[in-house]
Parts: C-alpha cells; sequence; structure tokens
C-alpha cells in the first residue's frame, strides 16, 4: 500500500530511491539489512504494476561471460545470491521460489578473431573463477548434437553458473523483504531532484510533494538521464526497444542453454516442454542505425525482425528449428549507456550524496544483488566493502574512458 505524507509537517527521509523495480527494492533490501544503517527508507515507484519495467519485460538470464573482471565478479555474487535465494529473501515462512534453471551460456565463433575473442575471454573468466568450457568445433558437435557446426571454430559454454531465471519473482522477492525490513514504497513520479551546492537536499514529485533527503539512489531505469539531468548530471543513457519473441518446436534440442548465435541473434527454452514441444524465447539487438527507441508500449513488436532475421539464423544454426509455431511477442526497456554498454554505479561525481544505477544495457535484473548491496555500503559505509566497482563508476563517463566489454548482447 502506498504511504500519503502528513502534508501539515516537512517530509524527510534518510534515503529516497528513484524507482522500486528489481534494482531500486535490492538497494532498499541491503540498506536495511546493515547492522550499521537505521534510517528510513523511500522508495518512489511510478508504476507499482512494473508492467512496463525491465524487470518484468526481460529475458530474465546471468552468465559469467564477459570480459571485463568486474563484470564477472559481479555475477558471481549474483549466481550465488539465486542459488540462495530462499533463504537470503525469506520473509517469516514464506521463501520466493525463482525458477533458476543453470542452463549456462553458449557463446559461438566463425572466425579466427571470433575465436580468438573466446579464449582470451575464457582466460580472464578462469582467473575469476568461473566455470566456463572452451570448446573447438568437434568438441561443440559431441556436446551439442543439434547443432550446426560446419562453419564454426569455437565457442564457449558456461556448464555452471549461468542460465535463466523468473524475473517478476525476483523483483517481488526483493520488494517483499525490503518492505519486511521497513523500506516505504509510494507511488508518484520524480519530478525533479533540488541541488545545493555539492548535495541533493530534496526530491520533488509531480504532485508537488517535497521530501527532504540525506542522500538519493537513482535507479529509474528508462526515465534515469532526466533524473540525473535535473541535478546537473550528465549521463549518455538512453532507452531503447528490444523484442521478445517465443515459438515452439516439435523437435529434439536437448539441454539447449541461452545460445549467441554468430549472426547476434539468441535463443533459449522457456519452461519445461510439454505435449506439443518446448517453447523458446528468442532475440537479436537491432543495428544503431535501426534502433528504435522505447516508447512505453510493450505490446507493438516488429514481426519482420523474427520472420526475416532471427527465425532464419537459428533456423540454419538448429535444423530442429526449421520447423516451428510462432507464439507471442513482446517488447521492453533496453538502457543502454552509448559510451561503452556497461552501467553507471556509484556516487555521481561532485554532488556526494546522488549516487547512480544506470545504464546496465540488459544485463540490470543479473546485476541487482552485487549493486544493491554495493550501492548500500556506499551510503551506509562511504565505500565498496565487499566487491570494488570503482571500474564502473561516474569517472570514467566524465574522462570519457569506456570501460570496454568484448561480450555485449
Amino acid at each position: 500500500m502506498s504511504q500519503t505524507p502528513n502534508r501539515s509537517t516537512p517530509e524527510t527521509a534518510d534515503v529516497v530511491i528513484v524507482g522500486g523495480a528489481a534494482m531500486g527494492s535490492s538497494v532498499a533490501f541491503h540498506l536495511l539489512s546493515d547492522p550499521a544503517f537505521s534510517g528510513r527508507v523511500l522508495v518512489i515507484e511510478k508504476d507499482p504494476t512494473y508492467a512496463r519495467s525491465a524487470s518484468a519485460l526481460s529475458a530474465a538470464s546471468i552468465r559469467q561471460q564477459f570480459s571485463s573482471p568486474v563484470n564477472i565478479r559481479i555475477s558471481l555474487y549474483g549466481v550465488a545470491f539465486l542459488r540462495d535465494i530462499g533463504a537470503r529473501l525469506a520473509v517469516g515462512d514464506e521463501r520466493p521460489v525463482i525458477d533458476f534453471t543453470e542452463g549456462g551460456y553458449l557463446y559461438l565463433a566463425a572466425t579466427p578473431e571470433g575465436a580468438e575473442t573466446l579464449a582470451c575471454n575464457h582466460a580472464v573468466q578462469e582467473a575469476e573463477g568461473a566455470d566456463i568450457v572452451l570448446f573447438d568445433a568437434a568438441g561443440l558437435k559431441d556436446r551439442f548434437p543439434w547443432l550446426v557446426t560446419d562453419d564454426l571454430l569455437a565457442g564457449a559454454w558456461g556448464r555452471s553458473g549461468e542460465g535463466w531465471f523468473d524475473g517478476w519473482g525476483l523483483l517481488q522477492a526483493f520488494r517483499k523483504k525490503a518492505r519486511a525490513l521497513g523500506a516505504e514504497y509510494r507511488t508518484g513520479e520524480v519530478a525533479r531532484l533540488e541541488r545545493q551546492g555539492s548535495r541533493i537536499v530534496a526530491v520533488h514529485l509531480a504532485d508537488g510533494s517535497r521530501i527532504a533527503c540525506g542522500a538519493v539512489v537513482n535507479c529509474a531505469g528508462s526515465d534515469g538521464r532526466r533524473i540525473a539531468a535535473s541535478a546537473g548530471i550528465d549521463i549518455p543513457v538512453y532507452p531503447r526497444k528490444r523484442y521478445v519473441f517465443s515459438f515452439t518446436c516439435k523437435g529434439p534440442v536437448d539441454n539447449c542453454p541461452l545460445m549467441i548465435d554468430t549472426s547476434g541473434a539468441y535463443v533459449r527454452p522457456e519452461g519445461h516442454r510439454g505435449a506439443d514441444g518446448q517453447m523458446f524465447i528468442c532475440g537479436i539487438s537491432p543495428e544503431p542505425e535501426a534502433d528504435p527507441e522505447w516508447d512505453g508500449d510493450a505490446e507493438t513488436v516488429d514481426w519482420s525482425l523474427f520472420e526475416e532475421v532471427i527465425w532464419p539464423a537459428l533456423a540454419m544454426r538448429v535444423p530442429a528449428f526449421e520447423h516451428i509455431r510462432p507464439g507471442r511477442a513482446w517488447s521492453g526497456p533496453y538502457d543502454m549507456n552509448l559510451l561503452d554498454h556497461n552501467a553507471i554505479v556509484g556516487r555521481a561525481g561532485e554532488v556526494e550524496n546522488l549516487f547512480l544505477a544506470n545504464g546496465f544495457s540488459g544485463h540490470g535484473l543479473q546485476q541487482a544483488p552485487a549493486v544493491g548491496r554495493g550501492i548500500a555500503e556506499e551510503i551506509v559505509h562511504g565505500r565498496f566493502v565487499t566487491l570494488d566497482l570503482a571500474d564502473l563508476g561516474y569517472g570514467r563517463i566524465l574522462a570519457e574512458r569506456p570501460l570496454r566489454e568484448a561480450n555485449v548482447i
């Protein structure tokens, strides 16, 4: 239930979190779980149904297969969190279930350059403790007999610690636990942040409310750039639209991971195999010049992308996909950091009490556990305590110094 402020007295909160989906609720949970924190946490969410949030509309997966150590470490914590979510986010006797399936990611390479990239990434991943297997073409065919490997030189597969889960379930589990710990959720839209010198002193809502605050966390997703700009902070984060298509295949594609084809199209199983076959979901990142902006419409999709690009590529890679029955499709927001497709995390430069969690470029759900913990640590302890997230900091944005990531989908 939304909290209604008492308009007769000024309202204050120790921490105001803008955006209450998975990331904002993770920050709230981690704050209130810290014994050193005893303040009031107020989460402002403009759409309590979350019907158009990335948390509800994404393909909801997690991988270790990054090329940068910080992203690998974030995922290693994330997968440990998801495996133990029933205990970590239990409320009383109720233990959340998110159906985490460790089916792995499978990246494919058809060129010497692509194979070299996978090998270099694998060395970094192995050094960080990720359980990734590197295959040549023969190894791929042996492990995945339904796969066409004639043109392939290599593949990398997450044997454990990678897979997919119920993103809606994760969002609700974080939110319910945060509320149980004392977080207050209010339905409202943030109009602007009020800045005085190097601090944010208040959050103004569209209904005229003013909330004085000790700190603000920007977890506003597709609205994140506007919120930051109201405090004089420029972040290169723009909402893009991504489509997710579903189809059913009767032919056997046993033990299918989340596969990223050389074309850039991805596919993974969804749910259990039924009498009509196995359902899959799939998608692709469009070319930059044809990348549509997110318009809030989750129902309208570009079916030509499936019919002319995704399905032909997947059918060439997996012959069983030549005969399918298309299902429903939807679209969702993808908050792209145009500098380097990596998140912007932590203190917003000279604004000492504004913290950013923006521009996740499709990785928000999987990074919510570690980033929520990190932001909470910065607020409470003044630094990252358990995992240093400085490589994702706002300083690289100011310096235009991208953190290059070789595996971006």
